[in-house]
């Protein structure tokens, strides 16, 4: 009886586990390297009033079962979470579309071994590209898995900065 490799199980793990949340093809630019798969998720939240925002290309960076998990605290000063898929969020995105809204990445403090990595990018956002001042900051916290052949988006769990809750300078670039 043949006995499979750890390696062998492994990559079938991955090939299960690593599947694509739309039909589309990523785009290689951004999924060949961790820079590439976060200027994606920035590039696709982003964009003018009125804007529609590629989902296709969205649902093509996370991989099945990734999660998105907005954390902070309520007014009452409780502290809450919410959990959501890459779908969900897509959902709930129409402030997005409406509104305007753009994010960028102001600080990134990275960790990577073997296949994984883990990334505190810190962000602002603005209504308009040119706003002189963002309307928010914080950091995203992204866990990031390469299969062999790209990277793919496990989950993002992020924090606004707020009163009592700055960012601390070692954040930011």
């Amino acid at each position: 009886m043949n006995r499979a490799t750890p390696l062998a199980v492994l990559a079938l793990v991955a090939a299960l586990v690593a599947t694509p949340l739309t039909a589309q093809a990523p785009d290689p630019d951004d999924v060949s390297s961790i820079d590439g798969i976060i200027a994606a998720v920035y590039d696709v939240i982003s964009g003018p009033a009125g804007q529609a925002r590629d989902w296709d290309r969205w649902r093509s960076l996370f991989m099945d079962g990734a999660r998105l998990i907005p954390v902070g605290r309520a007014q009452d000063g409780s502290v809450g979470h919410r959990v959501m898929t890459p779908e969900e969020y897509v959902s709930g995105a129409g402030g997005l579309e409406r509104n305007g809204f753009f994010e960028q990445e102001i600080g990134r403090v990275q960790e990577s071994f073997g296949q994984i990595a883990h990334l505190f990018s810190t962000y602002e956002s603005r209504r308009n590209r040119d706003d002189a001042q963002p309307f928010a900051r914080g950091i995203n916290s992204f866990q990031l898995f390469n299969d062999g052949t790209r990277w793919w988006v496990v989950s993002i769990m992020w924090n606004a900065e707020g009163p009592g809750n700055p960012i601390p300078a070692r954040y930011i670039r």
